[in-house]
């Protein structure tokens, strides 16, 4: 299997900026693509951001284009969601995933972190 554990968290006020970070560790990291999902309380996982095996290719949800950043650094076995002009309705519970396969659907993602909360006072 893959670990992954996703930190920096926290509480913002509407326009700061976060920068989420997801460490991983068990099978080869850059043999995978991640992405980004949140979910907020009594609402469906929604797609935040995914990026590919070499961090050539990202694709974004409309609602934070613009504004968050994904990234990876394959050597550090990590991969990053800057997160800027952040909004009341970012706040979430944030989860960093991984797939064999480049995709914004969370059924075809295979390993997944615990969550890390985020919190965008208004």
């Amino acid at each position: 299997q893959v670990q992954l554990v996703e930190s920096g968290g926290g509480l913002v006020q509407a326009g700061g900026s976060l920068r989420l970070s997801c460490a991983a560790s068990g099978r080869t990291f850059g043999n995978y693509a991640m992405g980004w999902f949140r979910q907020a309380p009594g609402k469906e996982r929604e797609f935040v951001a995914t990026i590919n095996w070499n961090g050539g290719t990202t694709y974004y949800a409309d609602s934070v284009k613009g504004r968050f950043t994904i990234s990876r650094d394959n050597a550090k076995n990590t991969v990053y969601l800057q997160m800027n002009s952040l909004k009341a309705e970012d706040t979430a519970v944030y989860y960093c995933a991984a797939t064999g396969f480049t995709t914004r659907e969370a059924y075809r993602y295979d390993y997944w972190g615990q969550g890390t909360q985020v919190t965008v006072s208004s």
